[in-house]
């Protein structure tokens, strides 16, 4: 429930506090004073759109902030899953509108995105303006009362779960047989090209090995040439081998008396091994290359077909081409498996709807139960109300062809207002005041079921006058039991004299501006303005006599 409003440069509130109290509170005031301002204030906690154009004139902000008493309303996986400070008991809700448009919402000082504040706020207050009455022609409204009213909200989300997992496995079919026609289309394109390149035999790195061994078979002569000369130039008679040996060996003969010597013919003699290892090497180098036209042929004719591929697939390396024919192996392994794949994605779409299936009967059980509890209540609860041969039907009738998002039923509400007429649409039959008044009556079930806090009532008294006024407020005096807040916005006297706590929403001018007030009323102060709404702006004697006699009458 609230128990306290603040709200701070909003339209032409400047600054207004106000403490809540439980049980049935109306709020009067004339037409223009300001009543659906403060309404639209708290429409800002439940997430409601802001605009600039709320601002108060001339300010740089507004603030509306609310504190929810929270005791018992389970409340606490909410908090964790957005990481609140949590307390069990109250909570601090706030929807800041700067002039230039900029919104932010915060929950115990912390800010959220504007969904986390819808989200707990519609957990905590219900506001009933006129424009609901729509809901009463909306098939989705209706779905959601039986629902309600079956305590069904925990399958109805087990079905919701199945559902989608269904859609979700008839959309994956869908695709798996969509992709399989397109890749059959492309299977011989793709089999040839796949073919081609596995008949090519391509290795990793070949490209790279045979360009090296071309380049070499190209130059054979040259590079024959050079080992044999640079072998010569080691090993000849004269050459540098000889030479080294005959160094080690003078070294050798003075390291008697030279010791340095020794450490200089050890080297020498190291370098004598080096080189003469390198001049057998060369050698055998030397003898090993030749000239081989024939190689030669066939290693530029591999080169020619890796080229051609390469270029026929816009590609650069034989890694690529590989890379290409392992993708195209997949493609044609799919397409191969692609019945084995579709008949299992068959079979899981066929289980995924029995699962749906199942729990939208299970759904539609319970809707069906749940409508005619609502029946029951609604002719019992409507007769009062100025409509003594009332009769409310819920029609639920299943299909099994056509599951939605929200079951397999659907969902009509039926109204017959007379004696000797059939139930009909009541969207289309009720008349202003009577949909005001069938409204009411859901509200008065839905909120008993769903134990909601607080709810608040924008004029759901138009249309309506006198007794059937007052069995109204009755209803929504009832309605205000265990801890429970309801707050009437009327304009009608019985209503207003049922309240147990009495607001007065008025206006008031200065040299500047127009600004609302709103006060919570003493005894004389509601004796007062109920004369006001019984006889107008003039006060008369019999205006008072009749407010303290319906005060009286409803102490």
């Amino acid at each position: 429930m609230i128990r306290s409003l603040h709200i701070e440069n909003y339209a032409l509130i400047s600054r207004l506090d106000m403490d809540w109290a439980e049980g049935f509170s109306v709020i009067t005031g004339e037409t223009g004073a300001g009543k659906s301002i403060i309404l639209g204030a708290l429409a800002l906690l439940t997430g409601q759109r802001a605009e600039a154009r709320m601002v108060k004139a001339g300010e740089k902000r507004c603030i509306v902030e609310a504190v929810f008493g929270v005791e018992g309303l389970a409340l606490e996986p909410f908090f964790e899953e957005h990481d609140l400070d949590f307390d069990g008991e109250t909570c601090l809700v706030r929807r800041e509108l700067t002039a230039a448009g900029k919104s932010r919402a915060f929950v115990n000082d912390t800010p959220v995105q504007l969904t986390a504040l819808r989200e707990l706020v519609n957990q905590l207050i219900d506001i009933h303006s006129q424009h609901q009455n729509l809901l009463l022609g909306q098939e989705a409204f209706q779905t959601r009362v039986l629902d309600t009213l079956a305590a069904a909200e925990s399958l109805r989300e087990h079905y919701q779960q199945a559902f989608r997992a269904w859609r979700k496995a008839e959309k994956d079919l869908a695709e798996a047989e969509a992709a399989a026609r397109q890749q059959s289309e492309q299977a011989d394109y793709l089999r040839f090209q796949h073919d081609q390149l596995a008949e090519a035999r391509i290795e990793a790195g070949e490209q790279e090995h045979l360009e090296a061994e071309a380049d070499m078979l190209s130059h054979a002569e040259d590079i024959q040439t050079a080992l044999a000369q640079t072998a010569e130039l080691l090993s000849g008679d004269e050459a540098v081998l000889t030479q080294l040996r005959q160094a080690q060996r003078a070294m050798a003969d003075v390291a008697g008396n030279y010791p340095a010597a020794t450490e200089l013919s050890e080297r020498l003699a190291q370098s004598y091994i080096e080189l003469k290892d390198i001049a057998a090497e060369l050698d055998s180098r030397a003898e090993a290359i030749e000239a081989n036209p024939q190689r030669l042929e066939t290693v530029n004719d591999r080169l020619t077909l890796l080229y051609d591929l390469e270029k026929k697939h816009h590609v650069e390396s034989v890694e690529a081409l590989l890379a290409l024919q392992a993708q195209w192996a997949a493609q044609l392994a799919a397409i191969d498996s692609s019945d084995e794949r579709i008949a299992a994605l068959q079979a899981a779409a066929k289980v995924a709807h029995a699962e749906a299936l199942s729990l939208a009967e299970q759904l539609s059980a319970e809707r069906l139960t749940a409508a005619s509890y609502l029946r029951q209540r609604m002719e019992s609860l409507l007769q009062p109300l100025g409509m003594p041969h009332a009769r409310f039907e819920a029609s639920v009738t299943f299909s099994p062809q056509q599951l939605t998002e929200t079951g397999g039923d659907a969902v009509t509400f039926l109204l017959a207002a007379n004696k000797n007429q059939p139930p009909q649409d009541v969207a289309r039959v009720a008349s202003g005041g009577e949909t005001a008044r069938v409204m009411l009556c859901l509200k008065s079930l839905l909120t008993g079921a769903a134990q909601l806090p607080t709810i608040i009532f924008d004029e759901i008294d138009t249309g309506v006058s006198g007794q059937v006024a007052e069995k109204m407020a009755r209803l929504m005096a009832g309605m205000a039991t265990a801890g429970r807040q309801v707050v009437s916005i009327t304009h009608l006297p019985q209503i207003a004299a049922l309240g147990d706590i009495h607001y007065k929403v008025y206006k008031e001018d200065d040299s500047d501006s127009t600004s609302t007030h709103l006060r919570r009323l003493s005894t004389d102060e509601r004796i007062e303005e109920i004369a006001h709404m019984l006889s107008g702006e003039k006060l008369s004697e019999a205006a008072m006599e009749n407010a303290k006699e319906l005060l009286r009458k409803h102490a």
